[in-house]
């Protein structure tokens, strides 16, 4: 299987571009790049929290977004949150409810700037078996629980869920 080169905008301190990397040079040299985070939330308020799958090059095994993925090269957050979400549930947005719902960056304590969405949905999605091996739907406390005892979970789902959701230790 050819793997394709992903090239996504390089951003300084501003959120403005000021070059391209590829993918994994930008994880490499440390460079400061855009993503898109979406939690599916049921009309209980629990989140939808996949495990990620364990051939996964980062945080393999781990408890992850609802989607999650890198802006690409002249591409909006909107589009890669649109893009990202047929990718990874199977999901096109313009069939569900949606909203943005925060706009972060490395001030806030995460790893990128990231605008970060909410679907409503009351359905487990179809999720993509080469993204996720499992999921289960989880109150944002619940969640927080449950990394604090231990379960694996990618960087920024932790801190995410605190501001978005404002439970547990800010």
């Amino acid at each position: 299987m050819t793997q394709v080169t992903e090239w996504l905008d390089v951003v300084n301190e501003h959120d403005e571009v000021v070059g391209t990397v590829t993918r994994e040079d930008a994880h490499a040299r440390g460079l400061t790049v855009r993503v898109i985070n979406v939690f599916l939330v049921n009309q209980s308020g629990q989140l939808w929290v996949p495990r990620r799958t364990a051939h996964k090059r980062l945080f393999p095994g781990c408890l992850d977004m609802s989607v999650g993925g890198h802006v690409e090269r002249g591409e909006t957050y909107e589009q890669a949150f649109r893009r990202e979400t047929q990718e990874e549930l199977n999901l096109n947005v313009d069939d569900l409810p949606w909203r943005q719902i925060a706009r972060f960056g490395p001030r806030d304590g995460l790893s990128a700037f990231m605008h970060v969405y909410e679907l409503r949905r009351d359905d487990p999605p179809t999720f993509n078996p080469d993204d996720f091996s499992s999921a289960e739907w989880l109150t944002p406390a619940e969640l927080l629980r449950r990394i604090e005892q231990g379960d694996p979970a990618k960087g920024d789902l932790n801190r995410l869920v605190q501001l978005c959701y404002g439970v547990g230790r800010a």
